[in-house]
């Protein structure tokens, strides 16, 4: 059989501190009720430390990996980060991961396609396995939302937390792995979901500091309609074009952005609520962060040869399907 890429290891990290929506209503103008209703969320993790950036929560994933999969830090190929919250503009923060946990001989770099960037990473690297190129790929998604969140706009500091996770990536010649994706964009969504300042277009002054454009900012009804409809429409042409009925999936693997856009993909696919991955009342959206947190999370549920469908949704906008074969039992 051909080379897939398959997910042979999975370890997750997410910072100490709990942010629950009890604390968070001594804060702005809203309420556990509220919260949960609309997002599904009971608390987030929130890292806390002097120049404690995202390489940090990666870094302790990574070491977690290396330990569980036997692996040693000069095996690796490639490192890949998914984020929107790297450490500095440059260098990317791969290349300070990939210095920290020892990985002397992998080349890295990071991707940035928001809550959809380790479905892109993962499409990527995936990639360099099936041409022979590499044989360890580790890809991370990671972010420390609470960087960019401003705590005095309810809309969104009730939505994201902190959180990382990795996975190593390795050559299979069962079908497993890896077995379709389809990636997509369209920047003309970008003025529904972004950080206004900090780049090249508009650079920090006082000015932008004092309108608080570093921070997230997001027209929520814009982004909760084009979310349902995009990651549904990915997670349905992953089903048809690989045949597969609701009852051939074991798990949707969601994006945790919203509970009730979650709940609306699932119902196009006419899945159960049984069959879908859900931590969101936990973590929060910690945007590429969320989808391996999920594999982390249930892969005592997993089993070999699982067929998993991994959707995501994110600012850009961006968004992507993939269609997967779990590769492992617990």
């Amino acid at each position: 059989m051909p080379i897939t890429a398959a997910i042979t290891a999975i370890e997750g990290y997410v910072p100490d501190y709990i942010l629950t929506n009890h604390e968070l209503a001594k804060m702005v103008d809203t309420s556990d009720e509220w919260i949960t209703s609309r997002t599904g969320i009971k608390e987030r993790r929130i890292l806390k430390g002097k120049e404690m950036g995202a390489s940090f929560m990666a870094i302790e994933a990574v070491k977690k990996l290396l330990k569980k999969s036997g692996t040693k830090p000069e095996e690796i190929d490639m490192l890949i980060v998914a984020t929107v919250t790297g450490d500095y503009v440059f260098p990317a923060t791969a290349n300070i991961v990939s210095d920290k946990i020892g990985a002397v001989n992998a080349w890295s770099y990071d991707i940035n396609a928001a809550c959809s960037g380790f479905i892109y990473a993962l499409t990527t690297a995936s990639q360099f396995i099936q041409t022979g190129a590499h044989k360890k790929i580790v890809v991370i998604g990671v972010d420390k939302m609470s960087s960019i969140i401003d705590y005095e706009d309810r809309t969104t500091c009730i939505i994201f937390g902190d959180g990382a996770a990795a996975a190593l990536l390795e050559p299979n010649t069962e079908g497993l792995g890896l077995r379709d994706f389809v990636c997509r964009a369209d920047g003309s969504g970008r003025q529904h979901l972004y950080q206004k300042a900090g780049g090249s277009v508009k650079p920090p002054t006082y000015e932008t500091i004092d309108l608080k454009e570093h921070y997230v900012y997001q027209e929520g009804p814009a982004v909760f309609k084009t979310a349902v409809k995009q990651m549904a429409d990915v997670s349905v042409e992953m089903m048809q074009r690989n045949k597969l009925s609701a009852d051939d999936i074991a798990w949707l693997v969601p994006h945790q952005a919203n509970q009730r856009i979650i709940q609306a993909v699932a119902e196009r696919m006419q899945l159960p609520e049984s069959k879908v991955m859900m931590n969101i009342q936990r973590y929060g959206n910690t945007t590429a962060g969320t989808i391996p947190l999920c594999l982390w999370d249930y892969q005592g549920k997993l089993k070999k040869g699982d067929n998993l469908i991994l959707s995501a949704f994110g600012g850009g906008f961006t968004w992507g399907a993939i269609y997967m074969k779990w590769a492992f039992n617990q």
